[in-house]
């Protein structure tokens, strides 16, 4: 099935404690590019979100954005700083004995003193988040990739479209191509009667033939209109196939595109030149439709 390379996709997952949301943007490239933006918390996940995006698909850049909704506040711990206690109770002591008077032993007094008590936040390992953040990066794929694959059948019908066309105008070239030699023939046939008829004589038929077929073998074309129907034709297979094929497609319009040319060069008649142009033209507006082909 053809699929494109363009396309919006959107998932989420979410437990008693935060929402993901994973939101993924494709559009065309050459090669297969994922970039992901999510929280620094995170970072350590991103080889696994790369690496499901890749599974699935295969070309294309995709920006990957991961977003999480918080609902309960995070674990704290109260940390005591136990060398810095001892340290502040001895200080109590000495400051008592040089005042004498009666040390004061309440353990309150020694909390208040700055870092003695801290409050820490709690950070739990990212790989705990991975099956909630894997299963919100999948339903993002699986809409990227159901988005893709309705533009891809759009695509798919103007190529056929186009390749029908094509096949038609190769089809009006093969029809004039005999009228070519015909009139290579005649054009000629009339010069050399213009020009012997000066001197009285009558064209030679044997010098006629030899140099009409030397024209007819240096314009046959009929190679070039051989492997042009042979393109279409694996054009039409290519698209049929359940795997990426935009590189493919892309080879075989320059293949098309080269046999064009090729017949361009050979064919000296002005009726088949324009019917070329256009041949070149719907060459060109297939090559445009398949950069957006995965």
């Amino acid at each position: 099935m053809l699929k494109s390379m363009t396309g919006f996709g959107r998932g989420e997952c979410f437990d008693e404690n935060r929402r993901f949301i994973v939101e993924m943007k494709a559009v065309n490239h050459r090669y297969n590019e994922v970039v992901i933006r999510m929280p620094k918390k995170f970072g350590s996940l991103e080889d696994k979100i790369r690496k499901q995006v890749t599974n699935s698909l295969s070309r294309g850049r995709i920006d990957v954005f991961v977003t999480a909704d918080e609902y309960s506040e995070g674990k704290r711990n109260v940390v005591v700083d136990k060398e810095l206690a001892v340290g502040y109770h001895k200080a109590l002591q000495e400051l008592a004995g040089m005042l004498s008077i009666p040390p004061h032993e309440n353990v309150s007094l020694l909390t208040s003193f700055p870092d003695v008590l801290k409050v820490e936040e709690v950070h739990e390992e990212a790989i705990t988040f991975w099956p909630n953040l894997s299963v919100a990066v999948d339903a993002a794929i699986q809409n990227l990739m159901t988005m893709r694959q309705e533009e891809g059948a759009n695509i798919y019908q103007d190529l056929m479209m186009r390749i029908d066309k094509l096949q038609g105008l190769v089809a009006q070239v093969e029809v004039n191509a005999p009228n070519v030699w015909k009139q290579y023939r005649n054009s000629l046939l009339d010069r050399m009667r213009d020009l012997l008829a000066e001197v009285g004589s009558e064209p030679d038929e044997s010098r006629l033939l030899q140099e009409c077929a030397i024209f007819a073998d240096r314009t046959n074309f009929t190679e070039e209109l051989v492997r042009l129907q042979s393109h279409f034709n694996q054009f039409r297979s290519s698209l049929a196939l359940q795997e990426p094929v935009g590189r493919k497609l892309d080879f075989i319009v320059q293949e098309m595109n080269r046999e064009a040319n090729t017949i361009a060069s050979k064919a000296n008649d002005v009726s088949i030149a324009n019917i070329v142009i256009d041949i070149k033209s719907e060459i060109e507006k297939v090559r445009e439709q398949i950069q957006n082909v995965e």
